[in-house]
């Protein structure tokens, strides 16, 4: 089995007399004809959707970074999600939109190289969603402990090593590409990875398997343990009637720890629901080949996961619709606004 990952995949086969990217070389690809009229509207949804998803995650990176208040582990571990996210937006999403109908004419180490960057920030986002459960697990299963081994320090240094350790990943598996770039394209004006069918199921294991398992396996965990203890801290409320703020205080703590993790839980669910179909065939053993008429749904899904997020976020977090009307306005260009009180 071998994965094929084009942008755009040819189409060898056309009538005679269609015109090649490079009219003087036989060895050219063919030029693609120009997109219909129904196809223009797709071209302005894809185009919309790569604006929003750069717009909304920037929001998210200025107020994390901004806000002295925000500054938490889990916010630090959201704003390394962000970046990811931001990335695809800047990067990656718009070279996919230029060149669903154009041939390639950046080279074949640009091409090599986007790929490359195209694998980091999948896999930093998987990292990222890996180091959110953990935080969610340890803040709901040990919160007394939980200050005290996930610090801000942690969760940086946590996501810089989730960052590296995709880069250095990605150099192994697609080294032979690094070597020899445009080993796999067929014609001039084509822009083709290939990956082994070996190279394939470790990164599926690797990428995808190991790290969902670790992810629905701490969820499961955090959920168990809320639901327990929300039901230990309704007893205790109510034994201890008399003591109403003690109790309160408690009670708004526990709220509070259960909606972050049922938020995070619903990031996660949603970037299961994007990237599934991109790893299906490789899942049911099939040989995948990601052409023009799949690969644009497939890829887009996983990467509409990018758009998704910072959604959640606006409809689950009032810190982060605090902050948009701050950064709208520009009051976060007042001095002293860093300490503004957005909690």
């Amino acid at each position: 089995m071998e994965i094929f990952i084009d942008m755009p995949v040819r189409e060898v086969e056309r009538m005679d007399g269609a015109e090649r990217c490079v009219p003087q070389l036989n060895s050219s690809c063919l030029k693609p004809s120009p997109p219909p009229t129904a196809a223009m509207l797709v071209y302005v949804l894809l185009s919309a959707i790569c604006i929003v998803t750069v717009a909304l995650n920037l929001l998210v990176v200025i107020s994390i970074s901004h806000f002295r208040q925000l500054h938490t582990p889990t916010n630090l571990l959201l704003l390394s999600l962000a970046v990811s996210d931001l990335l695809v937006g800047l990067v990656l999403m718009p070279v996919e939109i230029l060149y669903i109908e154009a041939c390639w004419f950046l080279g074949d180490a640009v091409c090599t190289l986007y790929y490359v960057a195209d694998y980091v920030i999948t896999s930093a986002s998987v990292a990222n969603m890996v180091l959110i459960s953990m935080d969610r697990y340890v803040a709901i299963c040990d919160p007394l402990r939980y200050p005290a081994r996930v610090t801000k320090r942690a969760a940086r240094t946590g996501a810089c090593l989730g960052w590296l350790g995709s880069l250095l990943y990605r150099v192994v598996l697609l080294n032979r590409h690094l070597r020899s770039p445009g080993m796999s394209n067929s014609c001039l004006g084509e822009c083709v990875v290939v990956i082994s069918h070996l190279a394939g199921v470790v990164d599926l294991v690797f990428s995808f398997i190991i790290p969902i398992a670790v992810i629905i396996f701490l969820y499961l965990r955090v959920f168990m343990v809320a639901v327990t203890q929300a039901r230990a801290l309704r007893s205790h409320i109510a034994a201890v009637a008399a003591q109403r703020s003690g109790g309160a205080a408690a009670a708004s703590t526990m709220k509070q720890e259960m909606k972050a993790a049922g938020t995070l839980g619903l990031v996660v669910a949603v970037f299961l629901f994007c990237f599934c179909p991109y790893y299906a065939p490789t899942l049911a053993g099939q040989e995948t080949l990601v052409d023009a008429s799949a690969a644009d749904f497939e890829i887009w899904l996983a990467h509409f996961n990018s758009c998704l997020n910072p959604i959640i976020y606006a409809f689950f977090y009032p810190w982060f619709r605090k902050c948009i009307k701050h950064i709208v306005t520009l009051q976060v260009l007042k001095p002293g606004s860093r300490d503004m009180k957005i909690l």
